[in-house]
């Protein structure tokens, strides 16, 4: 656990890493004191995703977010994690159009301290990959499930089962690459298949749910600390239970207030003995 500053991952030693197989390690924060926690505990990577939408604002699923609430949150856990390196998601309709997407990907880069921008498509957004990257955006995109497009896939359902589904993943994954962009997130798919797109592309991948062989791994770091409990995906492992504990505390709160124990002396302020007495007889004097 540290406090101390430390060189930040680059770009280019993204795909460098990913050549190598250094294995790198990877959260979705939201928060200040979170993204703090990830910094002590030598986390590579911090993403700022719209996964928030449920987990901090308790909507059913990630579209309800904006652009100004992705920049505010992203600056904060740019505060709480300032030398780790730091990718932010643009959330549902702010990459509808390529003069749209260009516009909010500048914004969000030069407005939240990220180092890169994830919009969520392969293939089907090439056009808006690609100018996001001549317009100097450090860019990257998402495949497997897609959580954007969680209506028409029918719910949040692994995807890639088939041979047939997998190839698709795989040339959305070749697209990325194709338009510019620096890296990409593999999403809930099965493990052979997170292997071949990881394979199939020399830039930067993360995966989340897409198995072992890919060298970055990201879990979101509510679902990992146990804060988030609404529903568990297959692939969080559950490191902790902060939502035990911290219930546990204000439980405990709860029946020292009923019973008078709090606020005891430890935790109240006093005034000096002699001022206390002139102001008892202040207030008698003065009814």
């Amino acid at each position: 656990m540290t406090n101390e500053r430390r060189p930040k991952l680059t770009v280019p030693q993204l795909a460098a890493k990913k050549a190598s197989g250094e294995r790198l390690s990877m959260v979705a924060v939201a928060d200040f004191m979170t993204a703090t926690w990830a910094h002590r505990a030598g986390i590579d990577i911090v993403g700022v995703g719209d996964s928030m939408g449920m987990t901090m604002y308790g909507h059913e699923n990630t579209m309800e977010m904006s652009v100004d609430q992705m920049i505010e949150h992203t600056r904060a856990v740019r505060r709480g994690a300032p030398d780790t390196f730091c990718i932010t998601a643009m959330p549902y309709g702010s990459y509808a159009t390529v003069d749209i997407a260009v516009v909010n990907a500048l914004r969000i880069m030069k407005e939240s301290g990220c180092d890169a921008v994830k919009l969520q498509g392969g293939r089907d957004k090439f056009d808006v990959l690609a100018a996001c990257a001549d317009a100097g955006v450090p860019i990257m995109g998402h495949v497997g499930l897609i959580p954007h497009q969680v209506h028409r896939m029918g719910g949040f359902k692994t995807q890639g089962r088939t041979a047939r589904d997998a190839l698709a993943i795989i040339d959305h994954a070749k697209a990325i690459e194709e338009a510019g962009a620096i890296g990409m997130e593999i999403e809930a798919v099965p493990a052979e298949v997170g292997k071949a797109v990881d394979e199939a592309v020399s830039i930067f991948t993360f995966s989340i749910g897409a198995g072992a062989a890919i060298n970055c791994q990201l879990l979101n770091a509510y679902d990992l600390i146990g804060a988030f409990d609404t529903f568990k995906p297959k692939f969080a492992k559950r490191y902790g239970n902060i939502n035990e504990v911290a219930t546990a505390a204000l439980e405990a709160y709860v029946a020292d207030v009923r019973n008078g124990v709090f606020p005891d002396e430890d935790h109240m302020y006093a005034m000096d003995p002699a001022e206390a007495d002139e102001l008892a007889g202040l207030i008698k004097e003065d009814t």
